[in-house]
């Protein structure tokens, strides 16, 4: 479907302005729906120049909508219970599910080399699994730095650790997992080589 990437945004569109009203924290909301709406801007303004499979678009698409869901309540705040209760959790796991997302994009990373011609099949594999968990690293240190300097409640709001003293590691664990999965999904369901 040609319009696909359209429709994801336009309702991007109205999502994101559905949760901007009144959120938990304007601060926290800021630090974590701006850089979402950042990749949306940028995508939308690359469009042109390369377009990624509409499978492609859905992957990132999930991220970005429920991670601008998740700055909407803060993460630990999301209404997950039914979530939580189901599995006999001890906290809510909302942002365990966005850092799965977040590997998702080795999809389109995997995607884009591979159309590009940028890099030999499995060597786009290492790329795509490397650039999602070197993400994964930094925006923990970048988590971080805005939970020490941001302070008050903003700060453990946006760190979201809920007590678990090892909620970086395990997050970076949810990324890396996302993004074998869709290396996997690549793999069974992405263009075939040759193909662009």
């Amino acid at each position: 479907m040609e319009r696909f990437p359209h429709i994801l945004f336009g309702l991007y569109l109205v999502w994101f302005a559905v949760l901007a009203v009144e959120p938990v924290s304007r601060e926290v909301w800021a630090a974590e729906a701006l850089p979402a709406a950042g990749i949306v801007l940028f995508l939308a303004l690359t469009w042109r120049r390369f377009r990624f499979s509409n499978l492609a678009y859905g992957l990132m698409a999930f991220w970005i909508f429920w991670h601008t869901l998740g700055a909407h309540y803060t993460f630990a705040l999301v209404p997950f219970g039914w979530i939580t209760d189901l599995f006999g959790f001890q906290r809510n796991h909302f942002d365990r599910v966005a850092h799965f997302a977040v590997g998702l994009f080795a999809y389109p990373i995997l995607e884009y080399v591979t159309r590009r011609g940028l890099a030999r099949r499995w060597a786009g594999y290492v790329l795509a699994l490397t650039a999602v968990m070197a993400v994964a690293a930094g925006y923990e240190i970048v988590e971080w730095w805005f939970a020490v300097l941001a302070g008050g409640d903003a700060g453990p709001a946006f760190l979201g650790t809920q007590g678990d003293p090892w909620d970086a590691q395990k997050d970076m664990l949810a990324d890396t997992l996302g993004a074998l999965f869709a290396l996997l999904l690549f793999r069974l369901a992405g263009p075939r080589p040759g193909k662009a």
